[in-house]
């Protein structure tokens, strides 16, 4: 074949199937980002709803997203190699035999993908939730095949969906903050329940008032500790919100406590210098220290 022969076949071949090889790329490119640009529409009108919808739409559309690319690249390479004369019809089966020699050795993929889809369809986990699923923190990533955390610490997480058994949300629809409110036992618990009620009075018409659903519940006396009885209470919250009510809402009820001379007590320890043979006890030294006293009396 001369250098001219292959120059003609070259350009006919780049006018004929190059171009259409061009088309096949363009189209994708183009279905995928129209793809892309109608889903992101759609779920920007279902989050528009409330939080929860928002947290929904996000992750949806993070998935579909990433299935709508990967079905058109697929296609895409599908008809290029039509083009390029590479017989698709033995390559498929080809694939199909080594598919299911793969398959035995994928069960764990195919149940990641498996249980995937039915986190997204029970709409167990969204991104933006607080969940602990074996490692907790926060969602901000949830695919067919693995869910990713980042925790308090700003470790990221990635779990497996097919070893998720247990799915505890934290931030779905509302939350709770549960107080263990610890009071020396000489406080009278209906004084000490007043004043819970007051602080979270002040707590509904302060900054945090949106965040704060309805007012605290006080579940009573819950037990006596070694120390201290302690009253179980416990606050609604919307979504995500309960950790910075609860600290502020201790911080208030620390400091009413104070004013009102209500001790919040600590541990007692009893000193024992043990006792020897013939029943008498050993002399226990202390030394009191006490120098601006001395002073004041000089």
């Amino acid at each position: 074949m001369t250098l001219s022969e292959f120059w003609d076949k070259t350009c006919r071949w780049l006018l004929s199937s190059g171009l259409r090889i061009l088309l096949i790329v363009v189209l994708a490119l183009v279905a995928i980002g129209v793809a892309k640009w109608v889903t992101r529409r759609l779920f920007e009108q279902l989050a528009r709803k409330d939080d929860e919808a928002r947290k929904r739409a996000d992750t949806l559309a993070g998935v579909v997203g990433a299935l709508v690319t990967v079905t058109a690249v697929v296609l895409a390479v599908i008809m290029v190699l039509e083009e390029l004369g590479v017989a698709i019809g033995p390559a498929l089966a080809a694939v199909g035999i080594v598919g299911v020699a793969v398959g035995f050795g994928s069960q764990y993929l195919v149940r990641d993908v498996i249980s995937g889809f039915f986190i997204l369809m029970d709409n167990q986990i969204r991104v933006g939730d607080v969940v602990d699923i074996g490692k907790a923190g926060l969602v901000e990533k949830v695919g067919l095949r693995v869910t990713m955390l980042r925790d308090l610490s700003g470790n990221v997480h990635y779990v497996r969906n097919g070893e998720i058994s247990i799915v505890t949300n934290m931030t779905k629809e509302f939350s709770y903050y549960m107080f263990d409110i610890g009071v020396a036992y000489r406080e009278d618990v209906d004084e000490v329940i007043s004043v819970i009620r007051e602080v979270d009075q002040g707590m509904r018409q302060s900054e945090l008032k949106d965040d704060i659903l309805e007012p605290i519940e006080i579940l009573g006396l819950d037990k006596f500790g070694d120390s201290a009885i302690i009253i179980k209470a416990r606050t609604k919250t919307r979504p995500i919100r309960q950790w910075a009510v609860g600290r502020e809402f201790n911080r208030r009820l620390k400091k009413a406590f104070d004013e009102r001379g209500i001790e919040i007590p600590f541990p007692h320890i009893t000193l024992y210098p043990g006792q020897e043979k013939s029943g008498g006890a050993p002399p226990l030294h202390v030394a009191v220290h006490n120098e601006p006293a001395k002073a004041e009396a000089q």
